[in-house]
């Protein structure tokens, strides 16, 4: 019973991504097809987003998988392809982000911040270090501070 309803679950999530692609969207060069498939792997659908245009059945990632059998036909490289798609719907589009120059920030964010963080934890044992370090009060100091908690003019 058990593996009867094991068996029952991995196919209804296997249905879904087996009717993701269309026999009319697909090439009927098997080359061609599997070069297909090797972009969308790099694209993520931006319904689903974490899945790829060609594990998705969303309307969008249909399109999407339409787009790059269009760029294909039209002779551009897988590069060139990628590079289309994501200069039209940004580089959220890419399940691989580059590292470009305006992402710097973002990759090096992490690392900034252990800096910083580890830069004001030593700054902060420093700082109690010299306190608790201060020289003890000298006798008039301790009369002064014994008047004025006495309030009396001592």
């Amino acid at each position: 019973m058990i593996r009867l309803a094991l068996a029952l679950a991995f196919s209804l999530l296997v249905i879904p991504a087996a009717h993701a692609l269309d026999a009319a969207e697909m090439f009927d060069d098997p080359q061609l097809e599997a070069r297909a498939r090797d972009i969308g792997r790099e694209l993520r659908c931006l319904v689903c987003q974490n899945e790829s245009i060609f594990d998705s059945n969303a309307g969008l990632a249909r399109d999407l998988r339409v787009l790059v059998r269009e760029r294909m036909q039209a002779g551009d490289s897988d590069e060139e392809v990628v590079a289309f798609i994501a200069d039209r719907y940004g580089d959220f589009v890419l399940l691989k982000p580059r590292v470009t120059a305006q992402t710097y920030v973002l990759w090096g964010a992490p690392a900034i911040f252990l800096v910083l963080g580890t830069l004001a934890v030593f700054a902060y044992h420093q700082r109690r270090r010299k306190t608790a370090a201060a020289a003890p009060l000298s006798d008039e100091d301790r009369r002064e501070a014994q008047r004025l908690l006495h309030g009396g003019d001592a």
